[in-house]
């Protein structure tokens, strides 16, 4: 798809309602991600762990891949899913677990809520997409809401390298949505997997050039393939396939919830409660995330078509 050309025509309240809670089952799965990432990264080097994981994700989907009823992607798409793999898989989640050398779990789950502001930017700027005042509100409520659940200093960045190395996990999340359906690939498979081959792929050549043969124990594995098997191809099939139905931005300002999961997965651990400051910024994060689904008139006449 031409992001310069308008949206497809949208989808019915109950299409719309499935590609939602489809997004919030991501969320919810990406959630547990950093935690796992974290602890892994502690003891091996976080490329080798980023490599193995989107490059295992690939292998599983070999089978469906190879199916003789599935065809291969046309010329002019293999380039635009290269763009999707190297931005959201080698750049993107590259620097991020590079960066949760350095930062807690919650600080790495941040990036996530930050992201849909610079969506909604790129989608208006590159997308000419139009939205609501009610959906604007909603995006700034959401992102919003995600920085204030954590208050100030509480989200352990203490070190100079892991600034930038988010800052560069921010854009990447908030060009993925919009890179992806600019793929003009129909087929969810395909548009989920090809682009985990390219960008994970690539992190694994790197990090066995830069690190050598990785050597795992049998749980470091067992870890690494729940990541790569759960949170990556259930989580992304579901979250690529809701990109169908949704916007960009419609799709980012709901993974806002991913953060909070994260931070209460985190302290549930430790056995922490909740304050009232944060269950009023995880209030405001569940009403900018409804608002942002507000569609303008003339795009609710579309659907009623």
């Amino acid at each position: 798809m031409n992001p310069s050309r308008p949206s497809p025509p949208l989808n019915p309240p109950p299409r719309r309602a499935l590609a939602i809670g489809e997004v919030v089952l991501a969320s919810a799965i990406w959630a547990t991600s950093f935690i796992g990432i974290r602890y892994l990264v502690t003891s091996l080097p976080p490329l080798t762990v980023a490599g193995l994981r989107y490059t295992l994700a690939f292998v599983l989907f070999l089978p469906l891949l190879l199916s003789r009823r599935r065809p291969l992607p046309g010329k002019g798409q293999w380039g635009r899913l290269a763009a999707v793999g190297l931005v959201q898989y080698t750049l993107g989640n590259g620097a991020l677990f590079l960066a949760l050398r350095w930062v807690s779990s919650t600080a790495g789950a941040l990036t996530q809520g930050l992201a849909p502001l610079l969506t909604l930017l790129l989608e208006w700027g590159w997308a000419r997409e139009r939205f609501s005042l009610p959906a604007l509100v909603g995006v700034l409520l959401a992102v919003g809401g995600a920085v204030g659940f954590f208050g100030p200093g509480s989200v352990g960045i203490s070190s100079g390298p892991a600034l930038p190395l988010l800052g560069l996990t921010t854009l990447a999340f908030a060009l993925f949505p919009l890179l992806v359906r600019a793929a003009g690939v129909k087929d969810t498979v395909a548009l989920t997997a090809w682009p985990l081959g390219f960008g994970g792929g690539a992190l694994l050549l790197i990090s066995l050039a830069l690190n050598g043969i990785p050597r795992l124990s049998l749980f470091q594995w067992g870890i690494v393939a729940g990541l790569a098997l759960v949170n990556t191809v259930l989580a992304y099939l579901l979250f690529t396939h809701a990109l169908s139905r949704l916007r960009a931005t419609e799709a980012n300002v709901i993974l806002n919830f991913s953060p909070l999961g994260t931070a209460a997965i985190a302290r549930i651990t430790l056995g922490e409660s909740l304050t009232g400051w944060q269950v009023g910024t995880l209030a405001l994060v569940i009403l900018g995330a409804g608002l942002a689904q507000w569609r303008r008139p003339v795009d609710r006449e579309v659907q009623a078509r």
